[in-house]
This record gives C-alpha cells, structure tokens and sequence, in this order.
C-alpha cells in the first residue's frame, strides 16, 4: 500500500474579544476525492465546502515547514506556530491514475497569524482555492467538511480556553 504524508494548520487570531480560523472553500464542482479521497461525488455548486489549507509534504521537508507553507500558499497569510494538534489517517483508493489504495496521515499543527491578507492567493492556486477567509473558532468544527479537520478544530478551541495566553 502506497503511503502519503501531508500536513496543514489551524490558524488562528483573536479579534474583538473572539477566536477566529483561517480556512478555505474549495472550488465548485471540485471531486471530493481530491481533498477527502473517501468521499467520491461531485460536489454541489450550492454549498461551498470549507476545509483546512493542507498538502503533501515535500521531499526531506519537516511537516511543521509543509504545514506553513500551504498556509501561506493557499491562503495568503504568514503564521508562527504554537504545538502540534494531532494527526489525521485514514486510507482512500485513488480516484484517478493507478487506482492504487493509500494510506494516509496528515499532521495537524495550531498556529497563530502573523501577517499577511487572508485570500491573497497567486491566480494558479485558485484551481484549489475559490476563496480562503476567516471563520469564528468557535464555529468552525460544524463548518468543516471532513471529520478529521472538525476534530482538529476541536482540539484548537479546546487549547485556546485552557492556554489564556496564547
């Protein structure tokens, strides 16, 4: 079995007294499959589908690197990080290609904004992002599509009220 290694970040800012995430809505009629391989269809056009920025891990690249780097590709902000989440597994059957099944980890990092503008994204990236916006912390484990992104979420809000000084 084929094995892929990625990761993402939970962003996170506070503004107006509240925690707010950084997340990204997918293109409309993007496959499932190409962010959650376990899901297969189509997606409608009516709901956007939001998720957390995430991709592959480079060659001889450290997670926690690949995880601020789709931050800032695929949302247009810079972040500093603060602890490790968790990690997310699962195995899928490529849709596309070999049709070979994968197992899958994507590790999960909480990590504070620094600087930048949210969706200032390069015009090639919105292939994978329609559009990348704040969304309240509070929120976001029922805004998020996939299973493993609500928990982290979770985790994220569950840190941020017992860490007052983040």
């Amino acid at each position: 079995m084929v094995r892929e290694f990625s990761a993402g970040g939970v962003v996170i800012r506070q503004k107006d007294g509240s925690w707010w995430m950084a997340a990204i809505e997918l293109p409309s009629g993007t496959p499932a499959a190409a962010t959650d391989p376990a899901k297969r269809a189509v997606r409608p056009k009516s709901k956007p589908v939001l998720c957390l920025p995430k991709g592959l891990v480079d060659p001889g690249e450290k997670p926690l690197d690949a995880a601020l780097r789709e931050v800032r590709e695929e949302t247009g902000i810079t972040a500093v990080p603060i602890t490790k989440l968790g990690d997310s597994k699962y195995v899928y059957v490529r849709s596309w290609g070999d049709g070979e099944k994968v197992f899958k980890i994507v590790s999960f990092y909480l990590l504070r904004y620094d600087f930048g503008r949210i969706d200032d994204v390069s015009d090639a990236m919105r292939v994978e992002v329609a559009r990348a916006r704040w969304v309240p912390l509070e929120d976001a484990p029922k805004l998020l599509a996939y299973s493993g992104e609500k928990q982290m979420a979770r985790q994220a809000l569950q840190y941020v009220k017992t860490h007052p000084e983040v």
